[in-house]
């Protein structure tokens, strides 16, 4: 799984212009399964996700994770994170899951962030999204539960 975390000061997401999700201050994540990903995969990304120390303490330092601060965490799919633009200009999508697997596997996530106790919004899998935000310092941060980055 991939994913690029933004902390961001609010976000939401909109499907045909209609309101689907929003939060406050916390993190936006955009969410890639790929083929080989399953439920190893999703609890270490859920895991490192929910503990990233990337919020701010009293002195001004990123040493605070969601749960400390009562952030809430915002559920983007994304399966273009998956792109391999490496060969010619169009890129190829044939490492991410196919969507029966990917939404799946996007739901459980979801899921196991609930268990943190969080308030965790989503957006609508497989639409097309209008996501807004505002990039809170900024911070954005890419995690693959491969370690490839």
């Amino acid at each position: 799984m991939r994913a690029v975390v933004q902390r961001v000061g609010q976000a939401e997401v909109r499907v045909g212009g209609r309101l689907v999700a929003a939060i406050s201050r916390g993190l936006l994540v955009y969410l890639g399964v790929g083929q080989d990903d399953d439920e190893t995969h999703l609890r270490y990304l859920a895991d490192k996700i929910i503990n990233l120390r990337i919020f701010e303490d009293e002195d001004g330092r990123m040493n605070r994770s969601l749960p400390e601060t009562g952030g809430e965490l915002l559920v983007v799919s994304q399966f273009t994170l998956w792109g391999d633009a490496r060969k010619g200009r169009r890129p190829s999508y044939s490492r991410a899951a196919d969507p029966q697997r990917a939404e799946s596997l996007y739901l459980q996530f979801i899921e196991e962030c609930k268990k943190a106790g969080l308030t965790v919004r989503s957006g609508k899998f497989g639409a097309m999204m209008d996501v807004s935000y505002t990039n809170y310092g900024p911070v954005t941060i890419l995690l693959d539960s491969q370690k490839l980055f």
